[in-house]
């Protein structure tokens, strides 16, 4: 089921010219309403190099669609600290219809996140039945990521997930894409910040690769994560002997 509740974002205004957002490859590469980047397809990815711009353009989407900049529902409202970009008041989400859940899922504030869940739990049951009926906090960080994808994620929603390889071995991540699928299959949108190419070899998604020239769509084996992890697979002593040595 191809089910696509935002097809399209752009600036709805300039970004002031000193301000750091400026300088990030993904904001410089962005347009307004007559250049646009469009999503065409129900999971797409977001890749590139550290410091490109990726995880600050997630979140901007997330928070313009009405998500805590720390990750969870609309319907959180925690804050350990305001470091969020207002790469957001910049920006325009067009959108086809409104998903019926969501969710925005990032590494860097999981823990954060998990505690917000303890502490609006009052009795221990109700919330924490939601996300596999124990706390996230008394599972590993890979199993917790899991465990609230598999009982929280529930289709026909809009999920935003910034690096979950960062708490996933390869088998989970793996265990990740099919749950994605799962959730594609029942009517649900995907959009990931990510460096696996375990992850972005999802069939059928759309592929982002920001860097200095831009934003361009790109096949999943022109990825640069991709080539330089199957050239390193390949020849691992060779890679290593090369990196060594240059080191």
């Amino acid at each position: 089921m191809d089910r696509r509740y935002i097809d399209r974002i752009y600036l709805n205004q300039p970004v002031p010219a000193d301000s750091y957002l400026a300088a990030l490859p993904a904001v410089r590469a962005l347009g307004g309403r007559d250049r646009p980047l469009t999503f065409p397809a129900p999971v797409t990815f977001l890749v590139g190099e550290n410091g490109t711009g990726k995880s600050t353009l997630l979140e901007a989407i997330a928070v313009a669609c009405g998500f805590n900049a720390e990750g969870g529902t609309r319907n959180f409202s925690f804050s350990t600290r305001d470091t969020h970009s207002p790469l957001h008041r910049y920006l325009t989400v067009g959108r086809r219809s409104y998903p019926r859940d969501g969710f925005f899922l990032r590494a860097e504030s999981f823990y954060n996140m998990a505690t917000a869940i303890d502490e609006a739990d009052d009795d221990g049951r109700l919330l924490l039945y939601s996300y596999g009926g124990k706390s996230l906090h008394q599972q590993s960080h890979g199993e917790s990521f899991l465990s609230l994808v598999l009982h929280r994620l529930r289709g026909h929603g809009l999920y935003l997930f910034d690096e979950p390889e960062a708490a996933l071995s390869p088998s989970r991540q793996m265990a990740l894409l099919c749950a994605i699928h799962n959730l594609v299959q029942q009517g649900s949108q995907v959009l990931m910040a990510t460096h696996s190419p375990i992850l972005m070899s999802y069939s059928g998604g759309v592929i982002y690769q920001l860097d200095g020239s831009g934003i361009r769509q790109v096949a999943y084996k022109d990825t640069e994560h991709y080539q330089l992890t199957l050239r390193f697979l390949l020849d691992s002593d060779g890679m290593l002997k090369r990196l060594l040595e240059d080191g």
